[in-house]
Order: structure tokens, then sequence, then C-alpha cells
């Protein structure tokens, strides 16, 4: 899966291309964003330049989506670094888990 690739397949599946206005991404980052529960985001961060070690993919919560690479994540649940072919297995599962496994929980 090449970087064309993924940024397709992260604009079919309703991402949301972030600003990196932040510091706390690199420089030239492409950050996307999708909405997966209340303020909690499946965040994909990659370098301008992407290979496979410059993939980054997390779920955390955050204020909102305008404080994603702003602010720090309020709570960091999973996150995964690509670095090398067999990663990219997980990963393509990751960018689907929304569609195919909605969040549903009490919440106590």
């Amino acid at each position: 899966m090449d970087t064309h690739k993924i940024m397709n397949t992260l604009k079919q599946e309703c991402f949301q291309k972030i600003t990196n206005n932040g510091d706390l991404f690199p420089e030239g980052a492409s950050i996307y964003a999708k909405e997966i529960d209340d303020n909690i985001f499946l965040v994909l961060v990659m370098a301008q330049n992407a290979d496979i070690e410059t993939i980054k993919a997390f779920i955390a919560q955050f204020d909102s989506l305008g404080s994603i690479g702003k602010k720090e994540p309020i709570k960091m649940m999973f996150y995964l670094s690509v670095k090398d072919k067999d990663d990219l297995h997980y990963f393509e599962k990751f960018i689907h888990i929304s569609e195919k496994t909605p969040l549903n929980y009490d919440r106590k």
C-alpha cells in the first residue's frame, strides 16, 4: 500500500484533513482524523514524503477536532507505528475499524 493509495482510502472512509498548525507533529506532516465516538478520534500522521517508517496511527480523546495537533490528547487509547510491510496488515484493519465495529459501550 503506497502513500497515494492510503490517502485515497482515507478520503473514501470520510477522514478529514487537519491543518498542521501545532508543534505536536513534524513540520510538513499530513494529518487525517475521523471521529469514531464523542471526542474520540482515529488519527493518522504521515510525513510529507511518506515512506513506511513515517506512518503513525492512533485512537485518542481530544477536546474537539480542532485541538488535534495543537493540544496533547486527553487520553491515548491505541497507538500504531507502521515500520515494515507486516504492520500494513494491521494498519489496513485500523483505518476500517469505525466502519466495521462501531464503539458501543456504557458510559458509567
